[in-house]
């Protein structure tokens, strides 16, 4: 076998002086990773990947070239970066039912939903400081609106259900609190279960989505009075209420229409509460204008009704998960957004998915009703970057990825999961 000539560039705080290297081309990425880390003369070896025209080597030089049609005079550049580390099981919160929804947004804390209608707060130390019942049926959704409070430690929480309603209730995260839950709002549109709730950047403005159809748009104000659904033609009306005690009952701001099925999924874009993005069982994701309660653009992908929608951090990706057992991708930038421009392909119906909040990396983790979480890299899509048994025989029912904490809910209770990345591993670890 002969050699090709490559030049190594690196975002990376390991960079390699510039020069140009011989390399045989039967190398992998092991060999190339070694090659990094003895040209940095590193005592504590880190694994690297290598990444060749946009996307991650996965075969060996000659292959890849070979595949792409370069021929052997022409230098490759090629830039590494710390490979993601095997995931590291850390802990578990056990749950008497089925958990739906989980969420790492509050700091030092982890937020679950079950299907026996509470809503549940667990401190770091595996202890459930906060057990709500939030409602009378299972519920799917729950979300951080705001908080934590630097006054009274507070948070509020949203949370969506069977019962057909959505409730806003707040949390104090305080050790000597003498309340520590009071239901707020509860949120009435819907003639069917609901499916999400999700709240914009700010706090301020919520989405529903529901198996009628129909994405309700709320603010998180709380009202002093009940809000009552007003006759049709007739302006809002309002009625005195005088237990304050009692959650007020809300009417959403808007409704947004053009589904033509189930409504699975729906979120903010992360810059910006006048967008939004929803996904359903007619096939299609969907892009608002919220602000005029209009939808500005439909991607239909036929027969692949689908169940999770996730954005990338630079919102240039959105990922959808589909019954198909696919996770369809689309590319936000160009004009033309109405076909994928890459599928991930899955054993098992993928059900739930989430980019990570804290990272520019293009990568997104799928948990599956096979119990199996899999890391995927945007940049290479043949394959997962990693993959992790949760529970045997047990679905995963959702996932929520902050910093290097994975919290994955589902029919085994909760699981947290510790996903690192371009730390230095022991010299006896495999690169």
């Amino acid at each position: 076998m002969g050699t090709h000539a490559v030049v190594f560039t690196t975002k990376t705080g390991y960079v390699l002086p510039s020069q140009k290297f011989m390399i045989p081309v039967e190398w992998r990425r092991y060999q190339l990773s070694q090659l990094i880390n003895k040209a940095l003369s590193l005592t504590d070896p880190i694994p690297f990947d290598f990444l060749i025209h946009g996307e991650i080597l996965r075969t060996s030089l000659a292959e890849w070239t070979a595949e792409k049609g370069i021929g052997e005079e022409e230098t490759l550049e090629v830039e590494y970066f710390e490979s993601v580390l095997p995931p590291q099981r850390l802990s578990s919160l056990p749950h008497d039912d089925w958990v739906s929804s989980v969420s790492c947004s509050i700091p030092e804390h982890f937020l679950t939903a079950s299907y026996d209608g509470h809503v549940r707060l667990f401190d770091h130390s595996q202890n459930c400081i906060r057990d709500v019942p939030a409602h009378l049926a299972p519920i799917t959704s729950v979300a951080l609106v705001s908080g934590p409070d630097a006054n009274d430690h507070s948070c509020v929480i949203a949370s969506a259900s069977h019962d057909l309603t959505a409730r806003l209730t707040k949390i104090s995260l305080a050790d000597d609190t003498t309340r520590p839950s009071q239901p707020l709002a509860t949120l009435h549109l819907h003639t069917s279960l609901l499916t999400s709730i999700a709240a914009d950047s700010t706090g301020s403005t919520l989405l529903t989505a529901s198996w009628d159809g129909n994405i309700g748009v709320w603010d998180s104000v709380i009202p002093i009075e009940d809000d009552v659904v007003p006759e049709s033609g007739d302006r809002k009306k309002r009625r005195k209420i005088d237990d304050n005690d009692r959650p007020k009952n809300k009417v959403p701001a808007t409704v947004l229409k053009s589904h033509t099925a189930r409504v699975s999924k729906a979120i903010f874009a992360l810059s910006s509460r006048q967008h939004a993005y929803s996904c359903g069982f007619d096939s299609t994701v969907r892009h608002w204008d919220v602000e005029v309660g209009v939808c500005t653009n439909t991607i239909t992908v036929p027969e692949r009704p689908m169940l999770d929608l996730s954005l990338t951090n630079d919102e240039n990706t959105l990922l959808a998960a589909s019954t198909d057992r696919t996770v369809s991708i689309f590319d936000l930038r160009g004009s033309d957004s109405c076909s994928t421009v890459g599928t991930l392909m899955h054993p098992a119906m993928p059900s739930c998915l989430v980019c990570p909040r804290t990272s520019t990396a293009p990568q997104v983790m799928v948990g599956s009703y096979d119990g199996v979480a899999r890391l995927w890299d945007l940049r290479s899509v043949r394959s997962a970057v990693a993959s992790f048994r949760v529970w045997e025989g047990m679905k995963i029912l959702d996932v929520d990825w902050a910093g290097d904490t994975l919290c994955v809910g589902g029919e085994g209770g909760v699981d947290i999961w510790r996903i690192s990345q371009g730390e230095r591993i022991s010299a006896t670890a495999q690169t």
